[in-house]
């Protein structure tokens, strides 16, 4: 099974997200990461949705979502030829007395503590999934309270097409 990474320009227009998703639903495919947000220009938005499956699936998903008309644009962004990040906030319960390994270990990932409280700390990490993932690991060995991940969101490199 082969992941996908769609970034799609569209119409920054009621119901489009809905549209999209809709696609998903309707034909029985799943999205494993969806993120949205306005770009430069206020008409558009710019969806990223990942999306696990067969070439033959993965290439139908594509073509259904240039045939809906908010879609104005769609990129692959593949690995090397694009940037990708993902953000997390984890909330972390910890005595005073081991706060310095979990800051350690926030360190070792160039994470920030956002948030302390007398029996926690909240810190934001922003890379790739692996990267996620790694510090995810790492503070296994503590409280994790609460978590929660952006999806991923990317952009092409070099000059715009």
């Amino acid at each position: 099974m082969k992941k996908i990474f769609f970034s799609i320009l569209v119409e920054n227009t009621a119901g489009v997200l809905s549209r999209v998703s809709g696609l998903f639903s309707r034909r029985g495919y799943n999205i494993d990461s969806l993120s949205v947000g306005e770009t430069e220009n206020q008409k558009y938005s710019r969806m990223t949705v990942v999306a696990s499956g067969e070439d033959e699936i993965l290439e139908q998903i594509e073509k259904q979502l240039r045939k809906l008309v908010d879609v104005k644009k769609i990129e692959e962004l593949k690995e090397g030829a694009s940037v990708c990040r993902e953000l997390i906030l984890v909330k972390i319960g910890v005595a005073a007395e081991r706060r310095q390994q979990v800051i350690g270990v926030a360190d070792i990932f160039r994470a920030k503590i956002v948030d302390v409280y007398q029996d926690s700390l909240i810190i934001e990490l922003t890379g790739t999934e692996t990267k996620l993932n790694a510090f995810l690991d790492l503070c296994k060995d503590f409280e994790i309270r609460e978590l929660v991940r952006t999806g991923v969101t990317g952009l092409t490199r070099g000059v715009c097409r």
